[in-house]
C-alpha cells in the first residue's frame, strides 16, 4: 500500500536475455541482486522467459542471486565460468556488477566480448566508461526521480494517488560488450 515509482524490470531483463538469445548464445547465464528484492526477480523472471519463448533450456546452476556490487559480480562471474559447461554470455543484473564480471573472466583468460559476451542494467555513466563499453538496459533514473518527486508533493498536499505503483518504460542500450557466438 506504498505508492512508488521503479522501472520495468521484468521487461528489461527479457529484452537484455534476447539480445543474447539473438547473437547466438544459447548458454546465457543471469546474475542478479538478492533474493527477496522485487527487482532482483522481476530481471530474472525476464532472463525466464526470453529462455522460455526461444526454446531453450533453463539451467538452474546459470542463475545466481546476490547483490549489486562490482565483488559480487565477480565472485558469481568466477562460480559460472569455472562450471564444466560455461555460458557464453551473462546477463547482470546492474552495471556495476558488470566489470566484476569483466573481471572474472579476464581472470578465466576470456576477452569480452570475443569469447564472452555481457549486458548490464541501469546504463549509468560508467556503462560508457567500461572497456568495452556495456550494452545495457537503459533504467530512467532521471525520470524515476522526478516522477517521485511529483508523487511525494502530491501527497505531502493531500491528494490520492492515480496509481500505487508507477513502472517507467526501459529500453536496450547496444554497444561493445556482446557480440555473436563464435563457436
Amino acid at each position: 500500500d506504498v505508492p512508488s515509482v521503479g522501472s520495468a524490470n521484468w521487461s528489461g531483463g527479457l529484452m537484455a536475455t534476447r539480445h543474447l538469445i539473438e547473437l547466438g548464445h544459447r548458454r546465457i547465464a543471469a546474475i542478479t541482486g538478492p533474493e527477496d528484492m522485487m527487482c532482483s526477480l522481476a530481471r530474472v523472471d525476464g532472463y525466464r522467459s526470453a529462455m522460455n519463448a526461444a526454446g531453450l533450456p533453463i539451467d538452474p546452476a546459470l542463475i545466481r542471486f546476490g547483490d549489486f556490487h562490482p565483488g559480487g559480480g565477480e565472485s558469481a562471474g568466477r562460480e559460472l565460468l569455472a562450471l564444466d559447461d560455461p555460458p557464453t554470455a551473462i546477463f547482470a543484473g546492474t552495471a556495476l556488477q558488470a566489470p566484476g564480471v569483466t573481471a572474472a573472466g579476464s581472470a578465466a583468460g576470456l576477452r569480452v566480448p570475443d569469447d564472452l559476451s555481457v549486458v548490464g542494467y541501469d546504463d549509468i555513466a560508467l556503462s560508457r566508461w567500461m572497456s568495452p563499453q556495456l550494452t545495457t538496459v537503459h533504467q530512467p533514473l532521471r525520470r524515476m526521480g522526478e516522477e517521485a518527486t511529483r508523487l511525494a508533493l502530491r501527497l505531502a498536499e493531500g491528494a490520492t494517488p492515480d496509481t500505487l505503483r508507477m513502472d517507467l518504460a526501459t529500453h536496450l542500450v547496444v554497444r561493445g560488450s556482446t557480440a555473436p557466438f563464435s563457436p
